[in-house]
């Protein structure tokens, strides 16, 4: 009964492993397709379509820009992307040791993703 156990848990290890790489690589790879357009945008129209020194620095400033094809403000959104990944493991780790009922590891990676939330206010806040 034991090995049989030890089985379906290293199949279920295996399965998160691939999930969590996958959630990786699509993130890269989504994040790289968005600044290599706004790159693209950018040699093309030869603007970045903010003025000398401005740069989109905040959501709604971003937000904005990507709804007006300003090229600056796709790159950050790539940059955004890239940075919101590992984030995004985090939250497959908390799901995935709530379906294997890990409950020292959903307690443990839910702490680091409460650290990252807390990093991410405190960066935005400029503190």
């Amino acid at each position: 009964m034991a090995k049989k156990q030890a089985d379906i848990t290293k199949k279920e290890m295996d399965h998160v492993e691939d999930v969590i790489g996958r959630v990786m690589q699509v993130g890269v790879i989504l994040s790289a397709i968005v600044i290599v357009l706004g790159v693209l945008m950018l040699f093309i129209t030869g603007k970045s379509g903010y003025p000398a020194g401005v740069h989109p620095d905040t959501f709604a400033a971003i937000g904005k820009g990507i709804l007006a094809f300003k090229p600056y403000a796709i790159i950050m959104l790539g940059l955004f992307l890239l940075i919101l990944t590992p984030a995004l493991r985090v939250l497959v780790s908390i799901y995935a040791f709530w379906e294997m009922h890990d409950s020292m590891y959903v307690w443990i990676t839910t702490l680091v993703m409460v650290i990252l939330i807390i990093a991410m206010v405190i960066g935005s806040a400029g503190i």
